[in-house]
């Protein structure tokens, strides 16, 4: 009984500090992850003790970044990830390496023991998977050249994390015997592979086996159930639990189920990510820094500095825009959580003392704290240049006041189609795209795009939407899409939202907020080629179409039916079921006319009907 008082009391304690000075650091502009450290730094051994072990919580909140790169992993189809092949394995590598050495070298020229400079160097060059990807989850950088850039590096530092613990052993001082490391590899290779087999050929099968049981709490249980186990495999065999976790996802990103596992996840994912950022708070020994206080700020400035040269240099290499430099450096020049992992076994196998490995994990937790707050001046300081100079990010950055009819917020493949029909027949709109690779590629085939933030009020202001007409949402990410649809409701009532939906929630949510011009991004393509289908069966292209035209209206009409009662998921499913039978029903009622009177649809088209 005292157990479980003990963590009933420290759960409470995590919430309400978290509760209390989260908000407060947003309402400051210092983000939700600087003030996740520093909850953790108020309750921590070094605050005001209320928790006296923040490694018993490690294990648990190193969940959050676990349930992060599923979700990820979800959003990449395999043929998608095979196209980054180029990006992680050599970006990826000449990060960590030329990181790696840069470090090293320095160490080594300041008179350091050998041993010292390559662990450290190593453990430096990796970056903080957690803190670089949800920064670019919040401000929506995983679509731009430097977003993906980022992550196709931290890709392959989880990957690279392997082969350097495998490392560490043989720096000891006195090696052990090597054992079966042959084995391990095997071992490890098979586990791998067996997740991508079991992948490919069961898990489908299972999810829909369980999703037919129509209870949803059972689902959120099997996408919880799935990812531990991922993890578990991986941990078994002393590989990344994170990269096990990513691979599920990639493997589950063509699935049906994709969106029904990112909506179970994704609050599991944010409080473990917060659990696990307030746990590095509470790691961070002052003790140990005010010990060493000159030595941890030379280390910790020196080895940001000297990340952030080689980083610039790649960003330049790697074709990153100029305006997306700044916060990709940024991002990757801070210290990563595997790092923890790579000092604490350094010196448990004596090749690094325990002094060394305190103050190298101070500077790392440090760089993780610091890291935010930079971002938060940079963001300052590029709001006072855009005072002075005007909101000039890019050399086509949206900076004179536009007045065009139509304006259009994305110009991705959806985007695209809408401005092309739209300049043949005359009207030219203004484009915002947040993307300035993309905004520059287009621009050589003669669209007229601006790049800028579309949810940002006084670039939409600068657009026209003050006297535009139309405002087209074409934005690929559905909280940015949604962000932009309650600016406009807001500040510009009077423009018509024509809104693209990724999927049914997202037509939901739009409706949710009085859009009714909307149309699901891949209904018409599928049934074109549906339509398509029924031709090459033999059936006339006019009564195909009408088939495909009937199809739709019940579709539309049927989510104007589930609308009222989309939060509501039992109701949901049994009106879904019941739509489904009607418009089987009347498929199969045709198909017997058609039976009975086959001179109807021989060769004639047949007659337009009103239903």
């Amino acid at each position: 009984m005292p157990h479980e008082s003990h963590w009933l009391q420290a759960t409470l304690v995590y919430l309400v500090a978290a509760i209390a000075v989260v908000p407060l650091a947003r309402k400051f502009g210092l983000g939700t992850i600087i003030g996740y450290l520093a909850a953790g730094m108020l309750i921590g051994p070094f605050g005001l003790r209320l928790v006296r072990d923040p490694d018993a919580i490690m294990n648990i909140a190193e969940f959050g970044v676990v349930l992060m790169m599923f979700l990820i992993g979800l959003e990449l189809e395999p043929p998608r990830l095979w196209s980054m092949r180029r990006a992680i394995f050599g970006w990826g590598s000449v990060q960590l390496l030329g990181c790696a050495l840069a470090l090293g070298l320095v160490a080594q020229a300041g008179g350091v023991p050998w041993p010292l400079p390559l662990v450290a160097g190593l453990g430096l060059a990796l970056s903080s998977t957690a803190v670089s990807l949800q920064v670019m989850q919040e401000r929506n950088l995983m679509s731009t050249s430097g977003g993906q850039a980022a992550f196709a590096i931290l890709l392959f530092q989880d990957v690279a994390a392997i082969p350097i613990l495998a490392l560490i052993p043989l720096l000891a001082p006195r090696v052990q015997a090597a054992g079966n490391h042959w084995g391990e590899a095997l071992r490890a290779l098979a586990v791998v592979a067996g997740i991508i087999l079991a992948g490919r050929l069961l898990l489908r099968h299972a999810l829909r086996w369980i999703a037919r049981s129509g209870s949803p709490e059972i689902f959120t249980a099997a996408a919880l159930a799935l990812v531990v186990a991922l993890a578990s495999l991986m941990h078994a065999v002393d590989l990344s639990m994170a990269l096990g976790a990513f691979l599920g996802g990639v493997l589950l990103a063509e699935s049906e189920y994709r969106r029904e596992l990112e909506t179970d996840l994704e609050p599991f994912k944010g409080l473990l990510l917060g659990l696990f950022f307030m746990a590095v708070g509470m790691s961070i020994d002052f003790h140990v820094i005010a010990a060493h206080a000159l030595l941890v700020a030379g280390l910790l400035a020196g080895f940001l500095a000297i990340k952030a040269l080689v980083l610039l240099m790649l960003a330049r290499r790697a074709d990153v825009p100029a305006p997306e430099r700044p916060v990709f450096t940024l991002l990757l020049a801070q210290g990563g959580e595997f790092a923890f992992v790579v000092f604490q076994q350094a010196s448990d196998l004596h090749v690094i003392d325990d002094a060394q490995t305190s103050v190298l994990i101070g500077t790392v937790a440090l760089s993780m704290l610091v890291t935010p707050l930079l971002l938060v001046a940079l963001d300052r300081r590029e709001r006072r240049r855009a005072a002075r100079v005007g909101p000039v990010t890019s050399p086509h950055a949206l900076s004179e006041p536009q007045s065009a009819p139509v304006i259009i917020a994305g110009f991705g493949r959806y985007g695209q189609i809408v401005g092309r029909m739209l300049n043949a027949n005359g009207i030219a709109p203004t484009v915002l795209d947040h993307d300035a690779e993309q905004v520059e590629a287009l621009r050589g085939f003669g669209f007229r795009v601006h790049y800028g933030d579309a949810t940002r009020l006084d670039l939409l202001r600068t657009a026209g939407a003050a006297t535009a007409k139309v405002l087209v949402v074409a934005i690929d990410d559905v909280d940015q899409s949604l962000k932009l649809v309650d600016l406009a409701r807001e500040h510009f009532p009077h423009l018509v939202l024509v809104a693209r939906a990724r999927n049914v929630r997202h037509w939901f949510a739009l409706r949710d907020r009085g859009v009714t011009l909307i149309e699901r991004e891949t209904l018409d393509a599928s049934l074109m080629s549906a339509r398509g289908v029924l031709e090459q069966l033999g059936w006339h292209p006019a009564h195909a179409r009408e088939q495909a035209m009937r199809f739709r209206r019940h579709s539309i009409a049927q989510l104007e039916q589930l609308w009222p009662h989309h939060r509501d998921e039992k109701t949901l499913v049994s009106m879904s079921r019941q739509g489904r039978r009607q418009l089987e029903e009347l498929f199969a009622q045709e198909r017997a006319e058609r039976a009975a009177r086959p001179e109807r649809w021989s060769d004639d088209p047949p007659a337009p009907r009103d239903d």
